[in-house]
């Protein structure tokens, strides 16, 4: 078996590093969503844990609508990345992926 090394837990985190510096600004912007709902989520969680879900269902409706949104945030940045050759639509704009995101995060 291998022994893996700080340095090559370095030389990994320096290549995804500068492949992320590659990405365009519109799917940096997507990725923060994302990690923001996520994070309100774990914060719920911890909330929950600490002081108690007496209100159960409001927990359940919390941290499932922020995964909910975190999910359609991953969807929409698969569809607005433009070197996605597999979910390519000719007929839908960046508004209109926009658009039908904001539709179903009103409606989650």
């Amino acid at each position: 078996m291998v022994k893996s090394t700080s340095k090559d837990a370095q030389d990994l985190f320096r290549s995804l590093r500068s492949a992320y510096s590659a990405t365009p600004t519109n799917l940096k912007i997507i990725d923060l969503y994302v990690v923001f709902a996520v994070f309100t989520a774990l914060i719920q969680v911890v909330y929950m844990a600490l002081v108690g879900s007496f209100p159960f269902n409001s927990f359940l409706s919390g941290v499932l609508s922020c995964i909910g949104t975190a999910v359609l945030a991953v969807c929409l940045r698969i569809q607005v990345n433009k070197e996605n050759k597999e979910f390519k639509c000719k007929r839908k704009t960046i508004k209109t992926k926009l658009g039908g995101f904001l539709w179903e995060c009103g409606y989650v």
